[in-house]
């Protein structure tokens, strides 16, 4: 009856460790999205020439050291030739954790944003996840 015990026990571990495993996957990174806030709540693709643009992305498992990063560039903007790179960006996690949700944003230049296509390229640990795309009207 006892031996019955000790199995059950260790089945019962055994099932508590390959779940605690499955839960804690490799990091990944999903859901970039173009916002109007740091929260990514109020997803839009149109922005004003005065408005901040967003750009937010969910990271499950992350890991101290994992690095995103963002390269904005031009799509279609008069007076910028295609691909024109306005910035690039990166951000390592300095902790463990589950979940976290990060950011990036760029404020309109001086005078505002000129009226056109844009996008970013979300990164990774270096692989390219993500390009979205904004309109500035």
């Amino acid at each position: 009856m006892k031996a019955n015990k000790i199995s059950i026990l260790l089945a019962v571990a055994a099932l508590i460790a390959s779940t605690l495993a499955c839960a804690f996957g490799e990091p990944s990174l999903s859901n970039v999205r173009v916002a109007k806030d740091q929260d990514g709540v109020e997803v839009s693709n149109t922005f004003g020439t005065t408005d901040t643009v967003y750009v937010v992305s969910d990271i499950a498992n992350g890991v101290a050291g994992n690095v995103v990063s963002s390269k904005w560039t031009v799509v279609s903007v008069e007076g910028y030739e295609p691909g024109f790179l306005i910035d690039e960006v990166d951000l390592t996690l300095d902790e463990d954790q589950l979940a976290y949700t990060v950011y990036f944003y760029f404020e309109p230049p001086e005078g505002g944003w000129p009226t056109g296509t844009y996008q970013v390229e979300v990164f990774f640990n270096g692989a390219s996840t993500s390009t979205v795309q904004f309109s500035i009207q």
